[in-house]
């Protein structure tokens, strides 16, 4: 069932055209992904679609009485009132079918008055549709998705005003879901989440009762959760079935299919103004003329524009200046508390030299923290901590805050590499896409994707051995993350990562090291052997085996990983025969397209030839010779027509 369509819609400010001539539908149940670049006008969509914005143009239709549901990124909602104050709000439904349901059930107290009967009726009615909506479970599910998002009922009464800006995105998410509108958006939802929390929302949204559009630029996400993918880029939208891996893989069939017919057409509209040109040279006047109708035919030509090209993207490249020793790191029963809030203890571990290691574990537990005490910013309050020979730290700051507001891009970049002249300097921030005059924007007033490329330069040009990294894939869209996990996977030093990106927990590391507050679990794989090894580990300690539980997270991998393995390499071999397939299918073609072309250009000739002899002389007076040329040459143009006709199909 159609909830929601948009037509031609338009936004624009001034001469700043944001989308153009955008036009979607949406069904019932859909789960839709909205990606694309920062700044590509995904927000503003969602905008439009709440009212907050009314668009330059066009038309938005929404199915009469729907309700939608909004997060943003950020400012959910003032800072007044306490956390249960605000998600009792999201009831107000419930409130008024209780506050009727007891003035009801006050009416049929007394079964002799006169409207006892109907009054009866009204309250099965609504009782019934209370029961329906979950009336009986609602202050259950209130505990349970507060608890999923962070929140425990000690923190029930906490102020709004001091939540942290991840605990009150967290908040306004849980009481949205809670609301349970027909038409939930989401903006950027898993930001500030913790691994199990996606995990938790995943699943969630996806036995959710009613229609999801979310703006995400977390693939693994997409990947779990949607059916569609709506891309914005270049002021357009252009829609995909399936989730984001079909989507990357359609949208690359689609762009190499338009830029084949984008050159096709080209090459043959260079052929007939070259065989245009070629005729009026020739200068007879029945050649004029055929040149003349070429033109005409030409000028009739629905020329396709050039298919649009991704965005540019930065060029990051890491590098050792020098080499480290083999052993970079080694901790042993490390331990830190801020005064009464614990946050670890018997932390112990080893990395190194050329490890890429990726640091997990639920937010509070300290991650950040840890890395600190490693760079030697922060000291631990009990335990060895020892930094091998000859490491080079580089350390990227997830909230950036690193950077100097009040300086500007180049200046930034000047203030620590100050060798550099302002032609190279311009050259680096060009590669990070920061041309022309981006390069005098304040830090301050930049965005916290540009703050991150900016971030990512100055650690590109320290030439550390060792690199640091919290959360580097926060504030980057789809294809800047690409471009960090291809220089971190090529980087031949060290890596110390914390992250709750699952794709680059699943690209990245050779050890995956979950916090705990009461240690550290090693993981000696990616993300897919961690959740098959954590489940293990968690089965085992619900089933009061804490030894083996110790031990599970170092277990080799199992029979289950060779079965996806194989069933991996079938799908592979699946996907050989089909490429195959399509590459005989794209050969045939291109033969068909050839011998037509062949066809058309010795008809063609024919048709000149024929032309040339009805216009001799001898046989201007022989009538039967005109009439009978004159058939043959109307047959041979009409054929001709055919031909181009199949000729342009094979192009469609």
């Amino acid at each position: 069932m159609l909830v929601m369509s948009a037509k031609n819609l338009n936004k624009s400010y001034g001469t700043d055209v944001i989308l153009e001539d955008v036009s979607f539908s949406v069904n019932r149940g859909d789960r839709i992904g909205i990606v694309g670049p920062n700044g590509a006008g995904k927000t503003t969509l969602l905008r439009m679609i709440t009212g907050d914005l009314e668009p330059t143009s066009g038309d938005l239709f929404i199915k009469s009485g729907y309700t939608i549901g909004y997060l943003k990124q950020k400012d959910n909602f003032d800072s007044e009132g306490t956390l249960i104050q605000e998600v009792k709000k999201s009831f107000q439904r419930f409130y008024k079918m209780e506050a009727e349901l007891e003035r009801l059930q006050e009416l049929i107290s007394d079964h002799k008055r006169s409207g006892f009967e109907q009054d009866l009726a009204a309250y099965t009615d609504l009782l019934e549709k209370y029961k329906d909506a979950g009336g009986y479970t609602y202050e259950s599910e209130m505990k349970s998705v507060l608890s999923n998002m962070g929140f425990q009922p000690d923190s029930y009464d906490k102020e709004i005003g001091a939540l942290s800006g991840g605990e009150r995105t967290r908040l306004a998410l849980a009481a949205l879901l809670l609301k349970a509108p027909e038409i939930l958006l989401l903006d950027e939802p898993t930001n500030h989440l913790d691994l199990h929390m996606m995990e938790w929302l995943e699943k969630y949204l996806g036995g959710y009762n009613g229609t999801v559009i979310v703006v995400s630029h977390d693939r693994f996400f997409l990947d779990r959760l949607v059916n569609r993918v709506f891309e914005v880029r270049n002021t357009h939208l252009y829609a995909y079935k399936g989730n984001y891996t079909e989507f990357i893989s359609k949208r690359a069939e689609r762009l190499e299919a338009e830029e084949k017919a984008w050159e096709n057409q080209q090459r043959e509209i260079r052929r007939q103004e070259e065989m245009i040109r070629k005729m009026k040279e020739r200068g007879t006047e029945h050649l004029v003329k055929r040149a003349q109708s070429r033109e005409k035919r030409l000028a009739q030509v629905d020329v396709l524009d050039r298919p649009e090209t991704l965005e540019q993207h930065m060029k990051l490249e890491f590098h050792v200046e020098y080499k480290s020793g083999k052993e970079v790191v080694s901790a042993e029963g490390l331990e830190k508390s801020f005064g009464r809030q614990h946050l670890f203890s018997n932390v112990t571990f080893d990395i190194r030299k050329g490890e890429k290691i990726c640091i997990i574990g639920d937010n509070g537990t300290g991650k950040t923290t840890l890395l600190k005490i490693i760079l030697g910013q922060i000291k631990q309050d009990s335990g060895y901590l020892k930094i091998g020979h000859n490491v080079n730290f580089g350390y990227y700051d997830q909230g950036q805050l690193l950077l100097d507001d009040r300086e500007t891009v180049i200046g930034e970049l000047k203030n620590t590499y100050h060798l550099y002249t302002d032609t190279e300097m311009r050259s680096l921030l060009g590669r990070f896409l920061f041309r022309g005059d981006d390069v005098f924007r304040r830090i301050g007033d930049i965005s916290g994707g540009e703050k991150a490329r900016i971030a990512l330069l100055k650690l590109m040009l320290s030439g550390a051995n060792t690199l640091v990294l919290d959360e580097p894939t926060n504030h980057l869209d789809i294809q800047s993350k690409e471009v960090v996990e291809e220089a971190i996977m090529g980087f031949d030093g060290t890596v110390i990562i914390v992250s709750h990106d699952r794709y680059l927990l699943s690209k990245v590391p050779d050890r995956i090291l979950e916090l705990t507050p009461d240690g550290m679990i090693e993981y000696k794989g990616k993300y897919d052997y961690y959740l098959e090894k954590a489940e293990e580990r968690r089965s085992l300690l619900s089933g009061g085996s804490a030894e083996n539980a110790a031990g599970a997270a170092e277990s080799p991998v199992s029979s289950s990983a060779s079965g996806e393995k194989e069933g991996a390499e079938i799908s592979a071999e699946d996907a050989r025969r089909l490429r195959k397939e399509k590459e005989a299918e794209e050969r045939r073609l291109s033969r068909q397209v050839k011998g037509l072309e062949e066809e058309i250009h010795d008809l063609e000739e024919k048709i000149s030839n024929l032309e040339e002899e009805l216009c001799k002389e001898e046989h201007l007076s022989d009538i039967q010779f005109l009439s009978e040329q004159g058939q043959v040459l109307e047959k041979m143009k009409k054929e001709l027509d055919e031909k181009y006709d199949s000729w342009l199909a094979l192009q469609a």
